[in-house]
């Protein structure tokens, strides 16, 4: 239990301190680029493609005309719709192949990430930072010779503090949008899906 508890709060540590490196600027620009959007297209794969189906899923809640990249019906992008990539690394092929694809139909593309100068970043209109892992244990050392250097193993392996807060990340977006809408909960309720 202890481990538990421990991992618990190594990522809400992480989240506390990426919410003040959030650059309020870009947020704002990403939630007026939602707002005026024909579509909307949401892609992520692994964990990040989950955190991109429950911000979808709120999306569409609120009333928006969005999809999940990847999904059978998923209609085509055009001019006027708006890609959002969540992407950790920035370097995902298939988020990388589908914001180009995005970019040459004139669709905007969001993209959500740790790493700005990525390929992702780089193609993006719009990239938001959302801090992921910072150190990262290479090779493993003794216990002393990692506290000197600041390097640990870390209780969130691999994505998990990037897919955690890009996650509450994207739920605050749609508290903002809530607001902005003047939507409840009760109408969010009424388009939950009847089939679970």
């Amino acid at each position: 239990m202890a481990t538990v508890k421990s991992a618990m709060r190594e990522v809400l540590g992480h989240i506390q301190n990426a919410i003040y490196e959030l650059d309020e600027g870009k947020v704002e620009q990403m939630i007026k680029t939602i707002l005026k959007a024909k579509k909307i297209f949401i892609h992520g794969t692994g964990r990040s493609g989950l955190v991109a189906k429950a911000f979808a899923m709120r999306l569409m809640h609120l009333g928006f005309n969005v999809w999940v990249i990847g999904e059978i019906v998923t209609p085509p992008v055009s001019r006027g719709d708006l890609y959002i990539a969540i992407s950790g690394s920035g370097e995902t092929h298939s988020v990388i192949d589908a914001a180009k694809i995005s970019k040459a139909t004139k669709a905007k593309v969001v993209a959500i990430t740790s790493h700005p100068e990525s390929t992702l970043g780089k193609i993006a209109d719009l990239v938001v930072k959302v801090r992921g892992r910072t150190k990262l244990m290479e090779k493993p050392t003794s216990y002393i010779a990692r506290q000197m250097l600041g390097k640990h193993t870390t209780l969130a392996p691999l994505g998990t503090v990037f897919e955690d807060t890009a996650l509450l990340f994207l739920d605050g977006i749609i508290s903002e949008l809530m607001i902005i809408l003047g939507k409840t909960e009760k109408e969010l309720k009424a388009r939950h899906t009847t089939f679970e």
